[in-house]
């Protein structure tokens, strides 16, 4: 360990790549496991929670350490790939510590802890020697002092936490995408992911909802108040908003959809009437329309909005008029790469694909899997008798109805222990 620092501010560590001796990747560092220990004894580090290929999570002894610095760590190559279970005497540094509630001994300062530093002790162990920690503020928008400290000089840190905040633990994960955030407080338990809940944003967390299997989706979005509850539901896409309100209480289910906007709430009751398992079912009422007369200019203007999906990316669908879903008749798609290829100034009219045949509402798993592979396509039209556009089945969509059920919660269905 002669090439690490000798002293690291854990919340540094969030994402850093970790590499074996040979320079390859193993994975991305997410969390921080610890030993709290009575009275004022440092908290040894046991080792780091390590993501690798497939959003597996495991555990990296810090005996398998040989560098940790503010750019990368570096094991020696010799780790265990049976999947990370947290036992009861351990405590997740970013988890579970970061925005605790403590107080200094000596001159009773309160705050709530942003950072914790690690360094080696003589016998070579990483344990945890200062306290980062910021006190409340006394004045609107001023950020209140901050003390670093040693980790005898504080209190609170080894006692169980009522109402803990997330907003340093927030500001260490907040570069993660949905997914891998969504991954990490899965892990959590259940007072902490609804502390994490309530901090985060509408808009973020309607993205987190959308990656966590249904169990904890029902279970964030059940504690919360309805208002807020409703105004998630309006920031999910439809088809996912449609899958959660199908797992709540029908009563329940119903009183957030009032509470929902109407063209919201239209939407979702629209996705629910159709069987789970259909093309109506899985669709997204959200595609890119836009009408033959359009320029291409304008639909790549759309198609580059960072919040689509790359599958929904792929198409523009061209309609009649009106052009929210049911829209009028269905003309074609232009594809990306034609689009691409062609004069800004040109109608997408002009270069839509009519040879395409859509989807309909009742088609099958099976049928729309074949439809997708046969034109090999990333995403297809749904569209009523009359032609008129419902939305669009993406692949990603397929995929999340065919693989197993709770398919996103296989990490805590096959879990092995550390031995």
């Amino acid at each position: 360990m002669s090439t690490s620092p000798s002293r690291v501010f854990a919340a540094r560590l969030a994402g850093l790549p970790v590499f074996d001796p040979q320079g390859d990747q193993v994975g991305k560092v997410r969390d921080l496991v610890v030993a709290l220990r009575t009275g004022v004894q440092q908290p040894r580090v046991l080792g780091l929670v390590v993501e690798v290929f497939g959003r597996r999570k495991i555990f990296v002894p810090m005996t398998r350490v040989t560098s940790v610095d503010s750019g990368q760590i570096i094991t020696t190559g010799l780790v265990n790939m049976r999947r990370f279970e947290q036992r009861s005497r351990e405590t997740l540094l970013f988890g579970q510590l970061l925005d605790r509630n403590v107080r200094l001994k000596e001159s009773d300062v309160q705050g709530t802890v942003y950072d914790v530093a690690m360094e080696q002790a003589r016998n070579r162990d990483w344990v945890l020697s200062r306290v980062a920690l910021q006190e409340g503020s006394k004045r609107f928008g001023r950020k209140g002092q901050t003390h670093v400290v040693a980790w005898r000089d504080v209190d609170g840190l080894a006692l169980p936490e009522e109402g803990q905040g997330a907003a340093h633990l927030l500001a260490a994960l907040e570069e993660m995408r949905p997914a891998d955030f969504a991954n990490v407080i899965h892990d959590l338990p259940a007072k902490r992911r609804g502390e994490i809940a309530a901090a985060l944003d509408n808009e973020r967390l309607a993205d987190v909802l959308e990656e966590l299997p249904e169990e904890d989706q029902v279970e964030i979005l059940g504690n919360l108040d309805s208002e807020r509850a409703a105004d998630i539901l309006e920031e999910m896409s439809p088809d996912d908003a449609a899958d959660l309100i199908a797992e709540l209480p029908p009563e329940t289910a119903k009183h957030l959809l009032e509470l929902m906007e109407p063209d919201d709430a239209e939407d979702v009751r629209r996705l629910l009437s159709y069987d789970e398992h259909t093309a109506g079912g899985m669709m997204t009422t959200e595609p890119v329309i836009l009408p033959p007369d359009a320029t291409v200019a304008e639909a790549l203007a759309h198609v580059r909005d960072v919040e689509l999906t790359p599958s929904l990316a792929a198409l523009v669908y061209v309609c009649r008029a009106p052009l929210e879903p049911p829209t009028g008749r269905l003309l074609g798609v232009a594809h990306i790469q034609r689009l691409l290829r062609e004069p800004p100034s040109t109608l997408v009219g002009g270069v839509v694909d009519t040879s395409m045949e859509p989807l309909h509402p009742g088609a099958n798993l099976e049928d729309v899997a074949s439809h997708l592979a046969t034109y090999n396509l990333v995403a297809a039209p749904v569209v009523d008798e009359d032609g008129r556009l419902l939305g669009a089945v993406a692949v990603d969509d397929l995929l999340d109805h065919m693989l197993p059920e709770n398919w996103r919660d296989r990490t805590i269905r096959s879990r092995v222990k550390r031995g």
